[in-house]
């Protein structure tokens, strides 16, 4: 089952997409609940809607599965050889904004302050029911859907950023495109390799040009490992996002510059559009427009350190 949330003559729905149409579900049911409820509206085409994210996350956890990804990605930001030993440990991830959710089709403003904007092609797991400390194995049931995920990203402002230790911080949460639907976890079992993986082509489109293809099966750790993990010593509640992590082979930008060594392809600025596909998902277009200025913020004041 495809599940779409949706604007249709001025009002919001969720509904189930049959090919070039969607059929609104009653009223108050949310993606999550979709399995379980009927459609009751017209089929209308998808042409007459303006699809919205396919859910509203209450968290975003972002991983870093892709071992290719890491290696180009460290070369440009930081001039670093290799993959950090730790890496291979644990599926690391970070948490990023939930109020920064765009849909498959939104314009997505250049984050305040930035002008090295780059896009990231990810997947996206979206858990169904709550758990803690689970197992991969238990992990697998509390799946109920994916979507595709663009994690975009202000490369200088996350460069600086993470000098200090923490991060990413600006340079990640002003964008999150999620859509264009959830895909039930059933429809893509037809996908999985013997390993546990989604074999699922993944490309990424500038302005109408490839560049980036990888597998999803390229990925180091299952979409369950990474519940597990994200589960230990706490909670993964529904409608909880956890993104693959950005693919290898031209995922993003940043991965090119480092292989070559150059801004090649140029970073993204408004007018740019992006499309990113997965296969059995679908494909995420969004173009790049102007953004707001920054709001000045003062730089730390050197204090006296004054006791009591």
């Amino acid at each position: 089952m495809r599940i779409a949330t949706y604007l249709y003559e001025g009002r919001r729905h969720c509904g189930v997409v049959d090919g070039t149409v969607v059929r609104a579900l009653p009223d108050g049911t949310s993606p999550l609940d979709a399995l379980g409820a009927r459609p009751v509206g017209d089929a209308v085409p998808l042409s007459d809607v303006h699809l919205l994210p396919p859910l509203q996350p209450p968290t975003v956890r972002d991983f870093v599965t892709f071992e290719e990804h890491v290696e180009g990605v460290r070369r440009s930001v930081d001039g670093t050889a290799g993959v950090p030993e730790r890496w291979y440990a644990a599926p690391t991830f970070y948490f990023t904004n939930p109020y920064a959710v765009y849909g498959p089709h939104d314009d997505i403003p250049m984050p305040p302050g930035s002008s090295v904007l780059d896009f990231e092609l990810e997947v996206a797991a979206v858990i169904g029911k709550e758990g803690r400390d689970l197992t991969p194995e238990q992990a697998r049931d509390h799946i109920v859907g994916y979507t595709v995920f663009n994690d975009w990203s202000a490369r200088d402002l996350q460069s600086a950023e993470m000098k200090v230790g923490l991060g990413p911080c600006k340079g990640k949460d002003t964008a999150t495109t999620l859509g264009p639907y959830l895909v039930t976890a059933d429809e893509l079992e037809r996908y999985r390799d013997a390993d546990g993986f989604l074999r699922l082509a993944l490309t990424a489109e500038v302005n109408g040009e490839v560049v980036g293809e990888d597998l999803l099966s390229n990925m180091s750790w299952t979409f369950e490992e990474m519940v597990s993990y994200a589960s230990r010593g706490t909670w993964v509640r529904p409608g909880d996002v956890l993104g693959s992590g950005t693919c290898g082979n031209g995922g993003c930008l940043a991965e090119l510059w480092g292989v070559r060594g150059r801004q090649e392809p140029a970073p993204l600025k408004p007018g740019d559009t992006v499309t990113l596909t997965v296969e059995g998902i679908g494909s995420v277009s969004n173009t790049v427009v102007t953004g707001p200025d920054p709001v000045p913020v003062p730089s730390a004041r050197r204090r006296p350190r004054e006791r009591p």
